[in-house]
């Protein structure tokens, strides 16, 4: 309610250090903030706490993602992205009837991004704020800004 009152363009989950699961109230105040509407982008730990608000389980990677080289991507085009993670989204646990899965690490293929299929909410695992592309994840803001603007018209 109280971040609600602000009437926010937006919501965006940043990083930080640990395991998601120990961040108990994260994913409910995440799912009453998507139940607005809001457009939504989550990196790193968001991106882990929006997976655990849509259903899904975190789990701890053996030797964690470290490093400004992690291969990234989908289909046919690959980002060189920043990582600096001990968990990650299980893919198992995803809904896909709810959720895509956009991105995947292509080192391990543990799950590197995901997109809600109706509402406005997506995120990334790595730092795209980082730049080791160095414009590689441009589009990422660049998207969370449209979807920001679409929703004020």
């Amino acid at each position: 309610e109280t971040i609600l009152s602000y009437k926010p363009d937006g919501i965006f989950l940043s990083n930080g250090p640990g395991d998601p699961a120990a961040v108990t109230n994260a994913p409910q105040i995440t799912r009453d903030l998507m139940a607005a509407a809001l457009p939504t982008f989550g990196i790193c730990m968001g991106h882990q706490i929006l997976g655990l608000s849509l259903g899904a389980e975190t789990f701890k990677l053996k030797f964690g993602h470290r490093g400004l080289n992690q291969p990234c991507g989908l289909t046919e085009q690959v980002e060189i992205t920043s990582q600096n993670h001990g968990f990650a989204l299980s893919a198992d646990s995803i809904n896909d009837e709810q959720v895509e899965v956009t991105h995947l690490n292509l080192n391990d293929q543990t799950v590197a991004g995901i997109r809600h299929k109706q509402l406005p909410v997506f995120s990334v695992q790595y730092h795209p704020e980082a730049s080791p592309g160095p414009h590689d994840a441009d589009y990422l803001f660049a998207n969370f800004v449209e979807a920001m603007r679409d929703r004020q018209s």
